[in-house]
């Protein structure tokens, strides 16, 4: 490849310039190729979103100005002596917090069922061979065949 070649971006090369920048071949990669890129550049995959303990989620349901106006009310009726009205300020502010964390608990179960539901899987080329891998399992240089219909497994050069 020229240094021109290696200069010009991957939409612009011919296929043959971009499966030689790829470092890959018209056969696809071999396992070894495959192995040592797995390791290189790890898993094709988002990173999972930072999940929240359980404490540090229902903590979260009092960040909100009209919580802190009832916190205050509380306390504000708790220091006229108003221990009636303070108790049932109290009451609804924690109950809307336990119904904040449990509805909450339950879309993150119902995010990951669909996250886990929409695994993705991928035919490439290794080894002169057509075969179906976890699209997590693709490396840089991977010859991929997509068809219509198909949703579209990594970032991909099309040839």
């Amino acid at each position: 490849m020229t240094k021109q070649q290696s200069d010009q971006a991957w939409h612009s090369l011919s296929a043959e310039a971009a499966v030689e920048k790829a470092d890959s071949r018209p056969s696809g990669l071999e396992d070894a190729e495959i192995r040592e890129r797995q390791e290189r550049f790890g898993g094709n995959k988002l990173p999972e979103p930072g999940q929240k303990t359980a404490l540090q989620r229902f903590l979260a349901q009092f960040h909100n100005i009209l919580i802190y106006i009832l916190i205050g009310a509380a306390v504000l009726t708790a220091v006229l002596g108003h221990w009636l009205d303070s108790i049932v300020i109290a009451a609804v502010v924690l109950i809307n917090a336990l119904m904040g964390f449990i509805q909450e608990g339950k879309a993150q179960k119902a995010l990951e069922s669909i996250r886990k539901m929409l695994s993705l899987e991928a035919d490439v080329l290794r080894d002169d061979e057509k075969t179906r891998v976890p699209a997590e399992e693709l490396v840089p240089g991977d010859i991929v065949f997509i068809k219509s219909g198909d949703k579209v497994p990594a970032d991909l050069r099309l040839l």
